[in-house]
């Protein structure tokens, strides 16, 4: 195991962090909020401490990086950023226990957007946008936008390899193109040029500069934090429908832009999941609206709120404009189903992906074949190509590690003897980075009512399930640490 590689490559997050606190420190010197100023000024100066510290004992590390060590270092980097990262938070008082910041913190980086407070409005400013800049840096990745500006991989190390495949969501990782680092860059460009033009709709609709930044680090993010107490029912239906269509573009595969960029419309058109994303997107939309029949005043509206909880769901982004908690169970049904799909791989949303539920029910189907006829032959394919058995046997794990952790947290939460419904909800809805759930954290609830044991279980919820598992889960395994 590689610790001084490791060591000097979370400093380095660290340095970037502290560094992404400074346009929200200046702003809470812009309007005056004295507690944010020092939450922020304590935060950063705590964060380039330890840092520091980090990289002189780590500076000449041996540039040797395994996969273990990819693993490793996205877990604890993300561990690290969100400790660093609720302390303007708790510093500043404005959420004053240290687990409820942390719980905040992690809830934003991991674009979760479940959160424990009961007036969002109250934050300052500066804290506000923090909270929503924190989903559009995990959106993406900071691990990503760090190996994007910073080129490595020098001697077939190996390292930016490991790191983006650890740290990007979906069952496999290729590239865009040769270098790993160019493929980065590429991702980020795609996702700041989205964001910009996502802000640009918003301001043409008459959202305030501010509201209009958060909003759409929010959607690029899939994160779902409102800087409303009402998340977005009181904004215009023009805004709610460029929030519709902004999620479900942020829940699209990046590699479908750049193809479109280099001009393989065939290709795009063609693609398996993107097809199964859109089609069950419009489905749900048809099911929902039909339904809700009569319990809107106009079926525009119907269509309006049915669009844009399912873009919100399906994409895990959380937003909400209406309470869909109070909706018929068979609306709420495809809701839950929807939390589990999540978008597709390759994209800012969570949830199984649509990429690994394709390959799951491609496999299911060639082992029932496979029963009917012993002797055939057949292999999984997606988008005419073959995929590998390591692939499917790695989904295959994926899904039992899913199914464990779900039931797993589910036990454990149950102990604050709340409603099953509550329990289950707030599990899937953390795991698959959704935000709400249903009953007592449903879209106009939140999730205070939690003790400090399952604040922390659901804590480790939303960084499994931001990391696909595996990069936190092996962090308990005592053969990750062996030096052998």
């Amino acid at each position: 195991m590689n610790y001084k590689m490791m060591g000097k490559f979370i400093s380095q997050i660290l340095f970037v962090e502290a560094a992404f606190m400074l346009p929200a420190l200046l702003l809470s010197i812009v309007y005056g909020e004295q507690s944010a100023v020092r939450g922020f000024i304590g935060a950063i100066i705590i964060t380039l401490i330890v840092a520091a510290i980090m990289y002189v004992l780590c500076r000449n590390a041996v540039k040797r990086f395994y996969a273990r060590e990819g693993l490793v270092c996205v877990g604890m980097s993300w561990i690290a950023l969100s400790i660093m990262g609720c302390l303007p938070f708790f510093i500043s008082r404005e959420i004053p226990d240290f687990l409820d910041a942390l719980f905040e913190i992690v809830s934003g980086f991991t674009t979760t957007g479940s959160s424990i407070l009961t007036d969002v409005e109250a934050l300052s400013h500066g804290l506000l946008y923090w909270r929503s800049f924190s989903h559009w840096l995990g959106g993406m990745g900071v691990l990503v936008f760090l190996l994007a500006v910073v080129p490595r991989d020098r001697g077939g190390s190996g390292f930016t390899l490991h790191i983006l495949r650890a740290e990007s969501p979906g069952p496999n990782v290729g590239k865009l193109v040769p270098k790993m680092h160019t493929t980065a860059r590429i991702l980020y460009v795609i996702y700041v040029l989205l964001t910009i033009i996502n802000i640009v709709f918003l301001l043409f609709g008459g959202m305030p500069v501010f509201e209009a930044v958060c909003t759409a680090m929010g959607t690029a993010g899939t994160g779902g934090f409102g800087i409303k107490n009402d998340s977005m029912a009181s904004y215009s239906p023009y805004i709610q429908n460029v929030c519709t269509v902004f999620m479900l573009l942020f829940g699209v595969n990046f590699s479908c832009y750049y193809l479109l960029l280099v001009r393989h419309f065939k290709t795009v058109f063609k693609d398996q999941e993107l097809r199964m994303y859109i089609a069950i997107v419009l489905g749900s939309i048809v099911l929902i609206t039909w339904n809700l029949h009569g319990f809107y005043s106009t079926l525009g509206e119907t269509v309006r709120h049915a669009a844009f909880q399912v873009a919100t769901i399906i994409t895990t982004t959380g937003f909400a404009t209406t309470d869909f908690d109070l909706w018929p169970s068979f609306s709420k049904g495809i809701l839950l189903a929807l939390m589990f799909l999540g978008a597709c791989a390759g994209s800012t949303g969570g949830g199984l992906k649509i990429g690994r539920t394709l390959l799951l029910l491609k496999n299911l189907r060639r082992k029932t074949r496979r029963i009917l006829n012993p002797k055939r032959v057949e292999v999984v394919r997606v988008n005419g190509q073959k995929v590998s058995e390591s692939v499917l046997e790695n989904t295959n794990t994926y899904l039992i590690a899913y199914v464990v952790i779900v039931l797993g947290s589910f036990l454990l939460i149950s102990i604050d003897n709340l409603s099953m419904m509550t329990n289950f909800s707030a599990v899937v809805a953390c795991f698959n980075n959704i935000g709400p759930g249903f009953d007592a954290v449903g879209p106009t609830c939140n999730f205070s009512v939690f003790s400090g044991f399952s604040k922390v279980v659901l804590i480790f919820d939303m960084l499994a399930g931001r990391l696909e598992i595996f990069p936190i889960l092996i962090l308990a395994s005592k053969s990750t640490w062996s030096r052998k």
